[in-house]
């Protein structure tokens, strides 16, 4: 085997066993060393030169990169994994029939779906789903990030809330929980304009949480000026502080008064 490819090889197994040991500072460490040493490999892209170790050297790549998506995940770093997965997307859309497909591929494709609904990037999200086949919109990764969509944009909250609890990779919890926040914020906001209060069952049950401490935590860390007594949560106090603006009554009626004369004088 080629020395570098050897090295290769080894420094991805240490960051592999790191990884099981959840030493993501090392595996940190040991990808950026992984990253370097790629770009001594010929085959890989953009220039995707024949060599005989071409097929082993864009597989091996491609596990790095992927790997490198999923640590991002691990240590919730966003702009890591928008980095790692367009470094890796090459290896899906201009590598077929090179290489053997990878297991991980709709996962990740599914979980950068999740990661554009999750930021609120619409546009992107269908651009990239455009971009995939129609048999990948069976596969349930790609078919949980549709679903999302389409009830996120229906404002059935309720139905993206409890996805949570079907995902189809572990990966996704993650974003399914920056998502669950999101929706969380958006029904917290309705509420407060549309009540003066509820009961905490209610609170409850449209926050969808199971405990009064989740609830009372939710409301401690997001919302304080909402306030819990007599078991309900008033919203009183939040509407009663926002400054209301005068309305200067005479102002403009003189000012429409003044318009009609010169209208008059015009006609």
């Amino acid at each position: 085997m080629d020395p570098k490819l050897t090295e290769v090889s080894q420094l991805f197994e240490r960051f592999k066993a790191a990884f099981i040991r959840r030493d993501f500072e090392t595996c940190t460490k040991l990808l950026s060393q992984l990253k370097v040493l790629l770009t001594e490999f010929p085959s890989l892209p953009p220039l995707f030169k024949e060599s005989p170790n071409a097929v082993h050297e864009l597989t091996i790549a491609r596990d790095i990169f992927e790997q490198a998506v999923i640590l991002s995940v691990k240590t919730e770093d966003q702009d890591a994994f928008e980095r790692d997965f367009f470094q890796l997307k090459p290896y899906y859309t201009d590598t077929c029939g090179v290489i053997p497909p990878s297991p991980q591929e709709y996962p990740i494709l599914g979980l950068n779906l999740l990661r554009l609904l999750v930021q609120n990037r619409i546009a992107e999200f269908h651009t990239e789903l455009e971009l995939l086949p129609p048999s990948a919109l069976e596969n349930p990764c790609i078919k949980h990030a549709v679903e999302l969509e389409q009830s996120f944009m229906e404002g059935a909250y309720n139905r993206v809330l409890s996805a949570r609890q079907t995902v189809p990779h572990e990966t996704y919890v993650y974003f399914m929980d920056l998502l669950a926040k999101t929706v969380r914020d958006e029904i917290a906001g309705c509420s407060e304009k549309a009540y003066d209060y509820l009961s905490l069952a209610d609170s409850k049950q449209i926050l969808m949480f199971s405990s009064d401490q989740e609830l009372s935590a939710y409301i401690t860390e997001e919302h304080p000026e909402w306030e819990i007594k007599n078991g309900c949560v008033f919203f009183q106090k939040a509407k009663e502080s926002a400054p209301s603006k005068e309305i200067p009554s005479l102002q403009l009626i003189n000012q429409t008064l003044s318009y009609a004369r010169e209208l008059e004088r015009i006609v």
